[in-house]
């Protein structure tokens, strides 16, 4: 039962910042479609943009995403994560022609406590295509952002 263990000692304070790692059912690959991957950025946009989370980095990859984002107001993981994953999980259903579990249950979340360490959250969140070899130079990604670069 791995989602009940990452449910442990997990709490969503406002302000604070989090590096959440999202992986999709069985590691299927669905966001090696283009569209897809951009379907999922759409909507981490619109949580954005409805001031839930200000968003300081993220990259998708083939079968998971990273996303660093800062808690506002009365915001909690649970409600962020769930908006993100159900939203997209619909839209990129629906984009396939398919139904079932988009992503794993879950998910995985890092409290970022000092300053110092959003920079460097944030360039390995951006560095993830090099580690895995999809690219030599993360401009060539298509996938990612943050707010520094």
């Amino acid at each position: 039962m791995a989602s009940r263990k990452l449910l442990k000692g997990r709490c969503s304070l406002p302000n604070y910042a989090y590096h959440l790692t999202f992986c999709t059912q069985n590691k299927q690959t669905v966001f090696n479609d283009f569209h897809c991957a951009r379907l999922l950025v759409n909507e981490l946009k619109i949580i954005t943009e409805q001031g839930k989370v200000n968003t300081l980095a993220w990259v998708v990859m083939p079968d998971h995403l990273h996303w660093l984002v800062q808690l506002q107001s009365e915001s909690k993981l649970k409600n962020i994560t769930q908006a993100v994953k159900g939203k997209s999980a619909l839209v990129i259903n629906r984009n396939l022609n398919r139904q079932g579990q988009l992503w794993q249950r879950g998910y995985h979340d890092h409290a970022i406590r000092d300053e110092k360490q959003f920079i460097g959250t944030a360039r390995y969140i951006v560095a993830n295509p090099l580690r895995a070899r999809l690219v030599n130079k993360i401009g060539d990604y298509p996938h990612w952002d943050a707010i520094w670069l």
